[in-house]
């Protein structure tokens, strides 16, 4: 059977708990082919990505945009990825090639990686100017980052959990997460009971690698409660990059950094940061694109 990422969105306990659910290993395989990851890049990738897919699907318009941006001071320099609501997401991490020991666990030491630093979000509503939160990284770990974010800066109770496993290969083996919250009202008894249910859960690689789907990860984590599954969403990883955007991009650096560009008589390479596609430009193009910038 092929496998098949999506998302799925619910709520709970008479809409006191809302919550989301992935499973996202194609999309981050794909994301550690193109950036050529090593296994603790692609863990650290595919867990933004992941929780940022699930963000997204809190926008309302289908022009909306979020991007969540990872500044550390770890040896993978900082990881950003930017998603729509429709189920596309793309991203990258600065150095792609950060191995590092396992943690204490056993596991990718993601947080060594990332170190520490900020952690942002960024929502682009298209209102004049777009709302950014920023935090200072917890762990660097990604999901109690988002969790610590959702806290401090929407203030939102929420639990994120996110996972990465990946084969000897390099390839993925699993990838998804989830996020639950509170809806404001909610009451001591459901919060009691959901906090339980966090606490006696397996990791989310455990709970895919057992073949579970995203509906059964929110039925482990929202057990006793009822459960309303209101969306189901494919996801994929997406860049979207052609190249007229990249000629808006290089037109609003303005008539003197083309003019440098075009003295040098040579062609022009710009590559794409979230699909390494490579876009060329003639001097006669940057001439061109001096007069539209002037």
């Amino acid at each position: 059977m092929e496998y098949k990422d999506y998302m799925v969105r619910a709520t709970a306990a008479d809409a006191q708990i809302r919550a989301f659910a992935i499973t996202s290993r194609n999309l981050v395989d794909e994301a550690r082919k193109i950036h050529d990851l090593t296994p603790i890049c692609s863990a650290a990738l595919g867990r933004l990505m992941s929780g940022a897919l699930m963000m997204g699907d809190m926008l309302k318009n289908e022009k909306d945009a979020l991007t969540i941006t990872v500044d550390g001071d770890g040896p993978i320099g900082g990881l950003l990825a930017t998603v729509n609501n429709r189920g596309e997401v793309k991203g990258y991490v600065k150095n792609n090639t950060v191995v590092l020991p396992n943690n204490d666990a056993g596991h990718l030491n993601v947080g060594g990686a990332v170190g520490n630093g900020t952690l942002t979000v960024t929502r682009d509503l298209g209102l004049k100017d777009p709302y950014v939160g920023t935090i200072q990284l917890l762990s660097g770990e990604i999901a109690d980052d988002l969790t610590c974010y959702f806290v401090e800066s929407e203030q939102i109770p929420s639990s994120v959990g996110l996972g990465v496993l990946v084969n000897k290969d390099f390839s993925i083996m699993e990838a998804g997460g989830f996020i639950v919250q509170l809806m404001p009202g909610a009451s001591e008894e459901v919060i009691s009971k959901l906090e339980g249910n966090i606490q006696g859960m397996k990791t989310v690689t455990e709970i895919l690698k057992e073949g579970n789907t995203p509906e059964d990860m929110l039925n482990m984590v929202l057990a006793g409660f009822d459960i309303d599954i209101t969306a189901t969403m494919p996801v994929k990883y997406h860049c979207g990059c052609d190249r007229d955007r990249v000629e808006r991009a290089l037109t609003l650096l303005g008539k003197k950094e083309l003019e440098d560009l075009a003295s040098d008589s040579e062609d022009v390479e710009i590559k794409c940061h979230f699909c390494g596609k490579a876009y060329s430009f003639t001097p006669a193009d940057l001439k061109e694109m001096m007069v539209k910038a002037k």
